[in-house]
Order: C-alpha cells, then sequence, then structure tokens
C-alpha cells in the first residue's frame, strides 16, 4: 500500500501539472518507489477532461525519454483527502484549491517552492508559447521533482535504489 501520494495541479491540466506528473513517475519507478508512492495529476478547470496532454507536452517529455500516461481531469473534493501534498504550479491555482476547499491547506504548495524554499515563484504556463517555454518548464520542474523525491523519502523514510 502507497505511504505517500502526490497531486499536481495546473489550470487544465493538459500542459505544466502532466508534465510534472510524468516527470516525477519516472524518477519514482527509477528509484524503485512505484509501489510507495501514488502519483497523479489534475486541472482547476474543466476545459480538458479526459484529453491527451498538449502534443508539445508529450514531444518535450518524448526527447527526454519519459513516457506519458496521463488523461486530463478536474479537481475533485476527495483529492483533498487522499493526497498527502497537492502542488500547485502558480498563485493562481493555489488560490482556486483554498476556494475549493476551506481545509487542508496544509497539503498545498507551489511547485518552485520545492526547488527553492520559500519562493512564491511559478512555473510559466507554456501554452500560448512554442518549444522554447515548454523546454524551459521542463527544466523547471525535472529540478523541483528532484528536490520533492529527496523529500519525501526523507520524511517518509522511504528507501530503495
Amino acid at each position: 500500500m502507497p505511504k505517500v501520494s502526490v497531486l499536481f495541479v495546473c489550470l487544465g491540466n493538459i500542459c505544466r501539472s502532466p508534465m510534472a506528473e510524468s516527470i516525477f513517475r519516472a524518477k519514482v519507478m527509477k528509484a524503485g518507489l512505484a509501489e510507495e508512492i501514488t502519483i497523479d495529476s489534475a486541472g482547476t478547470g474543466n476545459w480538458h477532461i479526459g484529453e491527451n496532454p498538449d502534443p508539445r507536452t508529450i514531444r518535450v517529455l518524448a526527447e527526454n525519454n519519459i513516457h506519458i500516461f496521463s488523461r486530463a481531469r478536474q479537481v475533485r473534493s476527495q483529492d483533498f483527502q487522499v493526497f498527502d501534498y497537492i502542488i500547485a504550479m502558480d498563485g493562481a491555482n493555489i488560490r482556486d484549491l483554498k476556494n475549493w476547499q476551506s481545509s487542508n491547506h496544509d497539503k498545498l504548495s507551489l511547485m518552485l517552492e520545492w526547488s527553492n524554499p520559500g519562493s512564491q515563484a511559478e512555473v510559466p504556463d507554456p501554452y500560448y508559447g512554442d518549444m522554447t517555454e515548454f523546454n524551459a518548464v521542463y527544466e523547471l520542474l525535472d529540478e523541483a521533482t528532484d528536490k520533492l523525491l529527496a523529500d519525501i523519502r526523507e520524511k517518509s523514510q522511504i528507501s530503495r535504489t
């Protein structure tokens, strides 16, 4: 049974959060911790429910040898009970999540707080950009997910390879 659960959240769940989910999942699998950590992603909006991630998200992940197994979904009320970590890509997502649920705010964090504690920096939304923006988002998420995994391993005393 998984010991820790992580939910990544952005606006539509087709760019940043599925990218974060996929990067983190690859690292968790490489560390042999797939049975220990549950990972998912969701959007605060409902525009893309059931859709595959943006083709540029899929492309940047493929270029980095990461597979994606995600379809867009919207955040649900039960997510606040199910997930130990709810990690938003930007301040608007945090505000939406706080408005969605009046409790369990201690589970909420900004993605880039993991790579730069205390930071209010946001992962920019690459949706209206080109591959340059998607690659920049990948780099930000790659670094932040390294720190997130290290923190989870330390706090939860999960260790494998």
